[in-house]
């Protein structure tokens, strides 16, 4: 009988010879970012358009010499810059807007969560409750705004009729028609028309936190409160940084809500920043000006967040 033949050996790779690693299968970064940018490009275009194109005219403009009409009459440097750090008002529009911003915000973050823990819970008629806590979002800001601003008008406002009914006023008081009064209603309906979007965020956040872990605290002996404090609110960091800094940016940014509680008010005794750029554009016609508050207010917003995400650092593993 013939031997059968031998069994051949594997080839050698070139690879273990030469001691160099033949590259493997998977894409390098350009190639998978060559993949993903025709889905990317119509967001980088929006972004762009919409975002960094309005921001770098802006900075551009705050360094020329604007006319009332918009001529351009030459580079201003930082005279526009000057004359905003030089006008009278404006420490006093600062204050207001830190008030405005800080107590907005804070308010809106403390009743949501309790708001939010509330609606986490079973009842009856849950449903019916949560789509009644989406109306004051669902409702145009201007719209709500002007409800409270006419019932609150002291000759034939139904909320200062009703305040004087039940006792609480003796007489009809101008809320809409003092400087204090105004901006504090405007901080409460800001209140009212955020709450619904930072409940459901917070609220999302609850339900990311499993039955086990509010089981577990049971087991350990924590009580509601301790339950709370050392279990549910440090799961719900994340959750909370994302309402905080949308609330922060909207609030500083808000105007509506401002220019129709406020903005029949004379001075700037009830002013924010973002009111005054309007008035410089509106009533003082001064475009460049106008241009160096809003560069200022973005800078003011970046560093509010930045120093946010440094001290709360909301994706920090504990």
């Amino acid at each position: 009988m013939t031997a059968p033949p031998a069994a051949t050996p594997p080839a050698t790779p070139e690879s273990a010879v030469t001691g160099t690693r033949r590259p493997r299968g998977r894409p390098g970064r350009w190639s998978a970012l060559g993949r993903a940018l025709p889905w990317l490009t119509p967001a980088l275009l929006l972004i762009a358009g919409v975002v960094l194109f309005p921001a770098g005219y802006m900075a551009w403009t705050s360094v020329r010499d604007l006319s009332q009409f918009g001529m351009d009459n030459g580079p201003a440097g930082l005279d526009n810059y000057a004359r905003l750090l030089e006008f009278g008002a404006l420490p006093r529009v600062l204050l207001n807007t830190v008030v405005w911003v800080f107590g907005v915000v804070v308010t809106t973050v403390l009743i949501s969560l309790g708001l939010a823990q509330f609606l986490d819970k079973a009842f009856p008629g849950r449903r019916i409750v949560r789509l009644a806590v989406i109306i004051p979002w669902a409702a145009s800001v201007v719209m709500t705004t002007t409800v409270f601003y006419y019932g609150m008008d002291p000759f034939y406002g139904v909320i200062n009729t009703f305040l004087v009914d039940v006792g609480l006023l003796d007489q009809p008081y101008g809320f809409t028609r003092n400087a204090l009064p105004a901006f504090l209603t405007a901080m409460g309906i800001a209140v009212f028309v955020s709450l619904p979007f930072t409940t459901y965020t917070l609220l999302a956040g609850l339900q990311t936190i499993t039955l086990d872990v509010r089981e577990a605290a049971q087991m350990d002996g924590a009580g509601p409160w301790a339950a709370y404090r050392q279990i549910i609110l440090p799961l719900l960091r994340p959750a909370l940084a994302v309402a905080t800094i949308i609330n922060i940016i909207n609030v500083f940014n808000s105007l509506p809500i401002l220019q129709v509680m406020t903005g029949s008010i004379p001075g700037y005794s009830a002013d924010t920043t973002t009111t005054l750029i309007f008035k410089f554009i509106r009533a003082d016609r001064q475009i460049d000006t106008a241009s160096a508050l809003s560069v200022l207010n973005f800078v003011i917003v970046l560093g509010v967040i930045l120093v946010y995400l440094k001290v709360v650092k909301p994706m920090r593993e504990d």
